[in-house]
């Protein structure tokens, strides 16, 4: 179980995230820089209790339009070998001491848990409070189980938002950009065979949902 530290960063995890969002080919915003608010998401424990698992949901409103990016993160106390084309930034937290944050796609720990998730093997939590459940996430998965030592993740970004290779010959697209609907998290769409899904709330005060992840064959 992580234990979530109500304590100061320094940099924010937004301030890092508005120079980093630009520079993403998903990513919508105009040529200034992003204005952004954390709207929501979830995290996940890693098993080992090692490397912090979030998944933002982070709005920038300086466009006419409110956009809302998903953007998974892991949090580690010392750099992950071979990924430092994915550290994002590095942040003093107030408890742990420096903190290394990645682009959770290319952090294998949350890859594996991701997957679980969407299999079915590991639980949500909730984004800001200690050993509580995160019900509002909604996921699905038709397929064999996995098998997941040894995954190393090679994710490959483009307009649309991240895809990458996952066991049984199966690829997991990450929604970077989100494509919100009013109501209730969408059901797996046609096509896939798992998916994660969650709502978060919109700039007005209104609830919004959208599929944040979908496991496709092939």
């Amino acid at each position: 179980m992580a234990i979530i530290h109500h304590t100061t960063l320094k940099p924010t995890k937004l301030g890092l995230l508005t120079d980093w969002l630009p520079s993403r080919p998903w990513y919508r915003g105009g040529p200034g820089a992003p204005v952004l608010t954390k709207s929501g998401g979830f995290r996940l424990d890693d098993p080992e209790g090692e490397v912090g698992i979030e998944l933002m949901v982070a709005t920038d409103t300086s466009t006419p339009e409110p956009t809302a990016y998903l953007v998974p993160l892991t949090y580690r106390g010392a750099p992950l070998a071979g990924a430092e084309h994915a550290l994002i930034g590095t942040m003093e937290h107030g408890v742990l001491g420096k903190r290394w944050a990645y682009d959770g796609c290319h952090d294998p720990v949350l890859v594996a848990e991701s997957l679980s998730l969407i299999e079915g093997r590991a639980q949500a939590q909730a984004q800001s409070i200690d050993d509580t459940p995160d019900h509002e996430v909604v996921r699905s998965y038709t397929g064999a189980p996995f098998t997941l030592d040894g995954l190393t993740p090679v994710p490959a970004d483009d307009e649309e938002g991240t895809r990458l290779p996952a066991p049984h010959g199966t690829v997991l697209r990450v929604h970077r950009v989100l494509n919100p609907v009013a109501g209730n998290p969408p059901e797996r769409p046609e096509g896939a065979i798992g998916h994660v899904a969650r709502g978060w709330q919109a700039p007005d005060g209104g609830r919004l949902a959208a599929l944040f992840m979908t496991l496709h064959t092939g």
